[in-house]
């Protein structure tokens, strides 16, 4: 019998492959690459698995979710700005019904008043917001007890 680790799809979605040099005053000085390095060492001392994406395009975010049936057992999702326009993605994440937990490295209730309405929230098992890197691996932390 082989016994397959948990896996943990990270989904990023538009302008985060900026980060380090978008708006350091909101989103700090940390890199893309640096939250991946955060989260690997994360899912190495929970003893899972994850694969970790970035795309600006709502389409491709989709149908990552859509393909992470069978291959992930949860998703982690910072959609960035999708997250106060896009039914399209809170419907993928409902139509998958895979556990997911919404993540901000800002405090999206902070900010800007359109920026308070999630629509991921709605689907989500759980949402991480203004924690800034560190929330990463805590989101992936609460995921993984979730799932075992």
């Amino acid at each position: 019998m082989v016994i397959r680790m948990t896996s943990i799809l990270i989904l990023n979605g538009p302008n985060l492959n900026l980060l380090g040099t978008r708006q350091p005053e909101v989103y700090g000085h940390t890199t893309l690459d640096d939250i991946r390095a955060l989260c690997v060492q994360a899912a190495e001392d929970l003893g899972c698995t994850i694969a970790f994406e970035q795309t600006n395009s709502e389409a491709t975010l989709i149908d990552m979710i859509h393909d992470a049936p069978g291959t992930h057992d949860g998703i982690i999702l910072n959609a960035g700005a999708y997250t106060h326009t896009s039914i399209a993605l809170m419907d993928a994440l409902a139509a998958v019904e895979l556990p997911a937990i919404e993540l901000h490295l800002s405090n999206i209730h902070a900010r800007e008043d359109f920026r308070h309405r999630s629509y991921i929230s709605k689907v989500a098992l759980g949402v991480i917001c203004g924690l800034g890197p560190q929330g990463y691996p805590l989101a992936l932390r609460a995921l993984h007890d979730h799932l075992v």
